[in-house]
């Protein structure tokens, strides 16, 4: 493969695989040269044959784990054998590199009769996320058992995967088929009360995650039409919008700020969780998560209605009585005298959202919070905002956005208040995008997920 092709190639798809990650120049190489090997500094250096004289290298702010890089390995074994075939430059190319990619990502967790079998039921659900039953779009749930065998192996996932009936066995939520590595038929699981484990899942699925060790991969079909891969306790792979995307969950909690704090790590898993938890409920959201320093100068674009927390309103409560002492605004006295407490502000101006929100949350950090409650908060049309600390500072919060801001709203403020911190924004088709500031000042997306 030409080497412009090549840049091209990983560039396309192999970078978005992996969030955080770049290409970082590149370095000389012999043939003694593996095409794949760990580099130094959290970096992947990779060829596309033994005998090209150069190695491309691939960096990013986390350690590059093993399946990761005998994933990078099965992509570049499968793009040769198309080179050999002489199939780089067909009509066909895109499909082909797409099918390349979803064997690879299967044959990183597991190998031999297992990798097949999953490919098979993966194809049976693409098939299901073209079909409605009864007129409603399907939802379906399915292990592979690595190291049971089926009693009697004579019904198989093919026989059966794709008949009306099985819609009705299973909801990819609580109700499973289980297959083992061949694909023969095991039984039915109820994940009524699955052994407590750490997981990194959305909520919705966590039972499926604490279902899913190194002895069992997951499958589920979502409602809307994605695929979603679960292994090793983990949300591993999904297949949202027509392309697969590896779900990087610790470079993207690093991502998220630089503190290396014990609190502070707390804070960014709870934000992220809850950032994935919206990408698979659906729901659009704007999280905001302020640097220690950029608090003040945060609060000044959010309205002070908007705020839950007490210290932040006196804070912004001196702040607007200061710009209105202030000459040009004489004739525009205050609304409120700088003895109004936090309670009284919010009853005088009405203020329900903010006061029932405010003793919802009663005091507690964001990662004290449930769940299901933070999904649903951040939902709330509008920016949720987080101080460094972990102190909710508003929610549902409409902020003042820089004159000339492109894309929606949603984007705009999410961009717009990155310069303070690191803001996330979720849309409603389930993409993820992080944006934070560099060191000049100048905004920038960080990730981009599914």
């Amino acid at each position: 493969m030409e080497k412009s092709h090549f840049y091209e190639f990983v560039d396309r798809m192999i970078l978005p695989l992996f969030t955080g990650s770049f290409i970082a120049g590149e370095t000389e190489s012999s043939s003694r040269d593996l095409e794949v090997a760990l580099g130094k500094g959290n970096s992947v250096l990779l060829k596309p044959s033994k005998a090209d004289e150069y190695r491309l290298i691939l960096k990013r702010g986390q350690p590059f784990k093993s399946f990761e890089v005998s994933l990078i390995k099965t992509i570049l074994e499968e793009i040769a054998i198309l080179s050999e075939a002489g199939l780089e430059n067909t009509v066909y190319l895109q499909k082909l590199q797409n099918t390349i990619i979803e064997k690879a990502l299967i044959d990183s967790i597991t190998t031999d009769s297992a990798s097949q079998t999953i490919i098979g039921i993966i194809s049976c659900l693409e098939r299901w996320a073209t079909r409605t039953y009864e007129g409603e779009n399907v939802s379906m749930g399915v292990f592979v058992n690595l190291s049971a065998v089926a009693d009697d192996a004579s019904v198989n996932f093919a026989d059966i995967m794709d008949s009306d009936f099985f819609v009705r066995i299973t909801d990819g939520v609580s109700a499973f088929v289980e297959f083992d590595k061949k694909g023969g038929l095991i039984g039915y699981i109820n994940l009524k009360n699955p052994k407590h484990a750490p997981t990194v899942s959305p909520y919705i699925f966590d039972r499926v995650a604490r279902s899913c060790n190194d002895k069992r991969v997951g499958i589920i079909l979502t409602a809307r039409g994605d695929i979603l891969i679960f292994y090793a306790r983990q949300l591993m792979f999904a297949k949202r919008n027509g392309k697969w995307c590896v779900y990087s969950h610790d470079e993207i909690i690093r991502l998220l700020y630089t503190n290396v704090s014990y609190t502070a790590k707390q804070i960014r898993r709870a934000i992220y969780s809850t950032a994935l938890d919206c990408s698979f409920g659906y729901m659009g959201a704007c999280i905001i998560y302020l640097n220690k320093d950029k608090t003040h100068e945060a609060l000044k674009q959010i309205n002070i209605a908007d705020i839950v927390s007490e210290s932040h309103f006196e804070e912004k409560k001196l702040m607007e009585l200061g710009e209105n002492s202030k000459l040009y605004n004489l004739t525009n006295p205050p609304p409120f005298d700088e003895n109004i407490t936090f309670e009284e502000y919010l009853t005088k101006f009405n203020c329900t959202k903010a006061r029932a929100i405010k003793n919802i949350i009663a005091g507690k950090k964001l990662y004290e919070l449930d769940r299901k409650l933070l999904e649903n908060l951040v939902g709330i049309d509008g920016a949720t905002v987080i101080d460094f600390d972990g102190t909710i500072i508003a929610v549902g919060a409409i902020l003042k956005i820089e004159a000339g801001s492109l894309g929606g709203g949603r984007l705009a403020a999410t961009k717009s208040m990155a310069k303070y911190g690191v803001g996330i924004k979720v849309s409603q088709d389930g993409i993820m995008q992080g944006f934070s500031a560099d060191k000049h000042g100048k905004v920038k997306l960080i990730f981009d997920v599914g």
